[in-house]
């Protein structure tokens, strides 16, 4: 099995722990507010893996140049625009269609290695994307399938188009992702792909932080305030994103979101597990769904 593949699936569990964990904080700390911590306690635990690459195992960090800067400056950007662009379409429609519509990343980071990055998919792949996006719609309606033909004749409405855009930019920030790791040509995938996750992370934070200081100022003294909660948050969210930036130096960034789709499903067994809700049909076939488009995309890729 390529190495991508299980780093992949573990990214996508530390993503739904997180994902989780910022759920819980929400009553603490405002949306910019949750989402800083991301960054905030994630950027001094790439910084020291990235450290502990250097000093603790002999590696060197690779050459870093502007145009890596300039990618990774994108990436991290990226990620911080469609993070509030389906926020804001939670809003303007409700969860249910912003998370649909969110998931369209994977098509666009497929176009994206397509038609720009020079990464052209199998037709198999293809096939396996879409089975998974069916899947997610499936999972993301709790199963109800007349829920998802209402979905798709809404297509028109803002908090769609909001959801969608979310989609192409968090497809941005992947395939730039991608790019900024092929950028660096020396040493081996682990010390590239925390390259490109400390410097990113690292932004990110400068950048957040700027702004918090503008436009919410309070928020700032809470996160550290409320630092035993948020730190978990950061903990898997660097765990995560390492996780897909180890993935995204190793494999077509469209195949390592598509794969990640699996996020889903752990996302369904776990509600499951705690809630000790019985499982619908609807939602038995998302799940089959999202595993068969993933098998599909590995046995085609």
């Amino acid at each position: 099995m390529p190495l991508w593949i299980p780093i992949t699936i573990a990214a996508a569990l530390c993503q739904n722990i997180r994902t989780t964990m910022q759920q819980k904080i929400r009553g603490l700390l405002s949306v910019d507010g949750a989402n800083f911590v991301r960054y905030l306690y994630g950027a001094p635990l790439a910084l020291a893996a990235l450290a502990f690459l250097v000093w603790g195992t002999g590696r060197t960090v690779p050459t870093i140049t502007l145009a890596f800067l300039g990618l990774v400056t994108i990436a991290g950007v990226a990620q911080i625009v469609a993070t509030s662009l389906m926020i804001h379409s939670f809003s303007l429609r409700n969860f249910t269609v912003g998370t649909v519509y969110s998931k369209t990343e994977t098509v666009f980071v497929a176009l994206f290695a397509t038609y720009i990055a020079g990464e052209p998919l199998a037709f198999g792949s293809w096939i396996g994307i879409f089975v998974c996006l069916g899947g997610v719609a499936i999972l993301s309606v709790r199963g109800k399938l007349s829920d998802i033909r209402g979905i798709l004749a809404d297509l028109t409405h803002k908090g769609a188009v909001y959801g969608i855009l979310s989609g192409a930019v968090f497809a941005i920030a992947a395939g730039t992702i991608r790019e900024a790791s092929k950028l660096l040509t020396e040493g081996d995938f682990l010390i590239r792909g925390i390259t490109v996750l400390a410097c990113m992370n690292t932004i990110q934070v400068v950048l957040m932080a700027l702004y918090l200081a503008r436009r919410d100022r309070p928020q700032l003294g809470k996160v550290w305030v409320n630092w035993r909660s948020s730190i978990w948050v950061g903990i898997f969210s660097v765990l995560g994103s390492a996780g897909w930036a180890l993935a995204m130096t190793l494999e077509n960034a469209a195949l390592v979101r598509a794969v990640g789709q699996i996020e889903l499903v752990f996302t369904f067994i776990s509600s499951r597990l705690v809630l000790k809700e019985k499982p619908s049909i609807g939602e038995w076939i998302g799940s089959i769904l999202v595993i068969g488009g993933v098998v599909l995309i590995l046995v085609t890729r």
